[in-house]
């Protein structure tokens, strides 16, 4: 049976935010694998570093500009294509797309430095809520640890490389 999976915490503390977080991975593991065919366990599909890194920087871009500044959307996502960022990134280097990440990665880390933990998001969740900068900075911590996970196991496969 397959429970409803929410990373938005039914109060704002820091504890019920932490807990939330760690039963909406557990339950997310679960989930991928739910009526899932023998045969499908064991196939994967093409998935690669450079779509990986591209697609964290433009999950960190919607969630700081789109969600928390309520800007307007700008991804290269659309609705037929809504992972269109991971696709247009074997196109550009990866040194390009790594360096792009960075520089805005420095950019939000000032950024979350500017505001309070406690600030709330000038845009509101699909469920009516509007999140915290915390509660943002959590899910990206969450999103970015499993896609670690992925480029973990595309590094190894690439190259044979482990352990970084």
């Amino acid at each position: 049976m397959t429970q409803t999976r929410t990373d938005t915490p039914p109060a704002w503390d820091e504890r019920t935010q932490l807990t939330t977080f760690l039963d909406y991975a557990r339950a997310t593991a679960r989930a991928k694998c739910e009526e899932v065919s023998a045969e499908d366990a064991r196939r994967a599909p093409l998935m690669t570093l450079s779509g990986l890194v591209n697609h964290l920087r433009w999950v960190e871009y919607y969630w700081f500009q789109v969600v928390f500044l309520g800007e307007e959307d700008q991804g290269p996502w659309t609705d037929e294509d809504p992972d269109r960022e991971m696709r247009i990134a074997v196109d550009l280097p990866l040194a390009r797309l790594l360096g792009e990440y960075e520089e805005q990665s420095a950019r939000y880390r000032e950024l979350a430095a500017a505001h309070p933990l406690d600030a709330k998001a000038a845009t509101t969740l699909r469920d009516g809520l509007r999140p915290d900068l915390r509660w943002i900075l959590l899910h990206l911590i969450e999103e970015t640890a499993r896609h670690n996970g992925h480029l973990d196991i595309l590094r190894e496969l690439a190259d044979g490389r482990t352990g970084v």
